[in-house]
């Protein structure tokens, strides 16, 4: 009798109604880390399939951008760029942005766009916002090596001077960056599935927040051109600027890292991951129930 129990245990799981809001299932995640990969890679190549360039466009993307920004921002508009070559300014800006801003937009459609895979089969669910992080990183890994290329060769010049001994503090930056852009994904995708126009208002809400963030401008220039402080302190307090300026510090030797608001940051992400996990595994129950 306790020989069929222990196989009844081993061979079946018992689904319940009742879940604990703390349960993460973090475990479980880890056991699909294959399937992780698998998204990974999807998400990539469905990106630029069907283009004429493909992941060309990973390239010519920042540096297009970044022409416009310096035309726009360090001609038009005056802003200075502390001294550093503009494209080695808004090259790195642009990469690290566009890293963030698609962790929280790729993620801000998790439920509508994968409603149809969600009903069909089981699988941890947040295998999918995690792939999404991942497929982000990838590309901007992309982005940051045309980057370093240009970076490199103001160095060369001697016109930028990078910390070569503060590189530590780019995967730091990394992983802080996409445990927020997930976590506020996440809570957008959740809110989507009852508040559909949210997804509208999402890509409209992340370009408003880069101009709240140190990215076409360093912060010394608020002072500067304001000639007001609290300007400055209400953007040291946007919790991406100070990873931000932690990878502009690193990678072109400029940028202002102060541990209170660094550790504001930290804190606003790992409240937003834990909610947003939380929030995403409770909602995923009820929208399964409407696909």
């Amino acid at each position: 009798m306790a020989d069929i129990h222990a196989n009844y245990q081993k061979y079946h799981s018992h689904i319940s109604s009742k879940h604990k809001w703390f349960d993460l299932k973090l475990k479980e995640v880890w056991q699909y880390k294959d399937l992780i990969w698998l998204f990974t890679k999807r998400s990539f190549v469905v990106t630029y399939k069907q283009t004429i360039l493909g992941p060309a466009w990973l390239v010519l993307n920042p540096i297009i951008t970044s022409f416009i920004y310096a035309f726009v921002f360090g001609g038009i508009a005056g802003m200075g760029t502390d001294g550093v070559p503009q494209m080695a300014f808004y090259l790195p800006s642009t990469a690290i942005w566009s890293f963030f801003a698609s962790c929280v937009t790729n993620n801000a459609s998790t439920f509508t766009s994968n409603a149809g895979v969600f009903g069909k089969v089981y699988f941890p669910r947040l295998t999918t916002p995690i792939s999404n992080v991942l497929s982000s990183m990838v590309q901007f890994l992309i982005q940051f090596a045309v980057a370093l290329m240009f970076i490199i060769f103001f160095v060369i010049q001697g016109e930028v001077s990078p910390n070569w001994w503060a590189f530590w503090m780019i995967p730091i930056a990394l992983i802080h960056l996409g445990m927020m852009g997930m976590g506020l994904g996440i809570i957008i995708s959740s809110m989507t599935t009852k508040y559909r126009d949210l997804s509208v208002l999402v890509g409209f809400g992340v370009q408003l927040w880069m101009y709240a963030t140190p990215i076409v401008y360093p912060l010394s220039q608020l002072t500067e051109k304001f000639h007001a402080e609290w300007i400055q302190t209400i953007v040291k307090f946007n919790p991406v600027t100070m990873p931000v300026e932690m990878f502009r510090f690193a990678v072109i030797g400029k940028g202002t890292i102060e541990p209170l608001y660094l550790a504001i940051s930290w804190a606003f992400t790992i409240v937003v991951v834990i909610f947003g996990i939380m929030v995403f595994n409770k909602v995923e129950r009820t929208f399964m129930d409407t696909v």
